[in-house]
């Protein structure tokens, strides 16, 4: 696993809001430095979680994936912390792909979901946002 360090291969990053009922996928590319909401992965098992990832990891072709890692707000970790991480993991083993992990402790403060919305690709935007802004 990479740290936040600038990656030097230039092209699309996807980035990653890992939930356990929801993935928000967020793209952009080291050239623009912008970052836009793709998709939301629905997908009930871990199978079909990966198949959708692999999916957009074939039509996209990114030379980077972004994970967000949540923390408390002291930094320490916690039960979503590991599977984040466990996450980035698996992409990185799986799909040959560079993997960075970024701290997503503030992006839901500044996402105004109505209540049932699901708004995790916006998170995602933001994490991969946060990694171009602090990184590249």
């Amino acid at each position: 696993m990479q740290d936040a360090a600038r990656i030097s291969s230039e092209g699309t990053v996807l980035a990653f809001d890992f939930g356990l009922k929801r993935i928000g996928v967020a793209v952009g590319n080291t050239f623009l430095r912008q970052a836009e909401p793709l998709a939301i992965i629905h997908a009930t098992t871990n199978d079909a979680k990966f198949a959708e990832v692999a999916a957009l990891i074939k039509n996209w072709q990114p030379v980077l994936c972004v994970v967000g890692l949540p923390m408390h707000p002291d930094g320490e970790a916690h039960e979503m912390t590991q599977r984040c991480t466990r996450f980035a993991n698996q992409l990185q083993g799986r799909f040959s792909l560079p993997t960075v992990l970024v701290d997503e402790r503030y992006t839901s403060a500044v996402l105004n979901g109505q209540r049932g919305e699901h708004i995790d690709d916006d998170a995602a935007a933001l994490i991969l946002q946060q990694y171009f802004d602090e990184t590249l």
